[in-house]
């Protein structure tokens, strides 16, 4: 039934078209024809199981043990049939050599995290760097822990007698010098300021009692003349006596920034150096120490280390001394030049004021550029109150 099913399929009369042409059909249509009549017998075959869809037939693929695949050409022979069992075998090996569709699908479903590849990189990036100031805190905390425990110790030592520290001599006298010459104009600065505030006390005494007497010698016709000479002295002692005050408060300035700010700063500079200094020895000595122990591996790492941390420590010590130095140096020049001029400017202030000389007074202010405060610039204006 096959052989003539074939035969036909292979001897079909070519249709002609009304104008007497040949029609234009695939080259394959007697093939699919003949497919089509196979396929037709499948069916009628395996009836009890009903007709198939097309789709279906297309997704899942006929049943190997029900179809059969031509390889001849028309009107071929029985030798071009394929049987089942060779194809099963084909897709077996196709199947053992390809990817599974499974796998296909599983990395085409878990393509979506790989994109987010760069995210996940940043994240692990800040994470990393986090750590690494994590890290570097735990290092700056565990050197600042060792560095203080050497520094106690080497400081317990030389209170008790048994360590020795670096000394410099003649620079452990200027610094003492520094020192005393600070409490000293402390000590001025103080009295100059008790003497600025007693002084203030009594102008404005004097000013209460020049409006006291100018008062009465209105009220007192049988005393005017003698009220209004006394409120004139009054005044005159007081308009004086705030001249000295501009005086004396530019004298007290002066002071103030010699020794609080001048003289501070080298005092801060001095404490840098002894800090520097005992650390310098807490490391000498713990170098010294280990130079006199055994000499295996492990204290010959332990002795390079040391060495380098004695270098920076005497690379800092000799810079902060060589800057207390000059910082000294500078400091006694400027104290003498500063010292100098308001010392002169005290000096004819008071003696001026106290021999009643007012033009002298005022000379002194203009020679050394002091200005007065109008009268009342002590009290501030209702703008600067808000």
């Amino acid at each position: 039934m096959t052989d003539s099913i074939m035969s036909k399929a292979a001897t079909m009369e070519i249709p002609i078209n009304s104008n007497g042409d040949t029609g234009t059909l695939p080259e394959d249509d007697s093939l699919e024809q003949a497919a089509k009549r196979q396929w037709s017998l499948g069916e009628k075959v395996g009836s009890s199981r009903g007709p198939r869809d097309l789709q279906q037939v297309m997704v899942s693929g006929p049943n190997l043990n029900e179809t059969s695949i031509v390889s001849g050409g028309y009107g071929g022979t029985a030798e071009g049939i394929i049987p089942t069992s060779s194809i099963k075998d084909l897709r077996m090996k196709a199947r053992r050599n390809s990817v599974p569709p499974v796998i296909l699908s599983q990395s085409r479903q878990y393509q979506g995290p790989n994109m987010n590849h760069s995210s996940s990189s940043s994240s692990m990036t800040a994470e990393e760097a986090t750590k690494g100031v994590a890290v570097e805190k735990i290092e700056q905390v565990k050197k600042w822990g060792l560095n203080t425990y050497k520094c106690t110790k080497q400081m317990i030592s030389e209170r008790f007698g048994r360590g020795s520290r670096t000394v410099d001599l003649e620079l452990e006298a200027q610094i003492e010098v520094l020192r005393d010459t600070k409490r000293k104009y402390e000590s001025v600065l103080r009295l100059a300021r008790a003497l600025t505030n007693h002084f203030y006390n009594m102008v404005q005494t004097q000013h209460a009692l020049g409006d006291t007497f100018a008062d009465l010698s209105q009220k007192s016709p049988e005393l005017r003349d003698e009220f209004g000479f006394n409120a004139e002295t009054q005044k005159l002692l007081c308009k004086n006596g705030e001249t000295l005050l501009g005086a004396i408060n530019f004298f007290v300035s002066s002071i103030n920034t010699l020794v609080n700010k001048t003289m501070e700063d080298t005092l801060m500079t001095i404490k840098l150096y002894e800090n520097a200094r005992l650390e310098f020895d807490a490391y000498r000595t713990d170098l010294e120490e280990l130079s006199a122990g055994p000499k295996d591996a492990v204290t010959m790492a332990r002795i390079e280390t040391a060495q380098q941390q004695y270098q920076v420590q005497k690379d800092k010590y000799e810079r902060l001394r060589s800057d207390v130095i000059i910082k000294i140096k500078f400091l006694e020049e400027n104290k003498v030049k500063v010292m100098h001029k308001q010392l002169l400017l005290f000096h004819n202030a008071i003696s001026a004021y106290f021999a009643g000389n007012q033009q002298q007074l005022e000379q002194t202010l203009r020679q050394f550029n002091i200005k007065l405060r109008p009268p009342g610039a002590d009290k501030p204006s209702w703008l600067e109150e808000q």
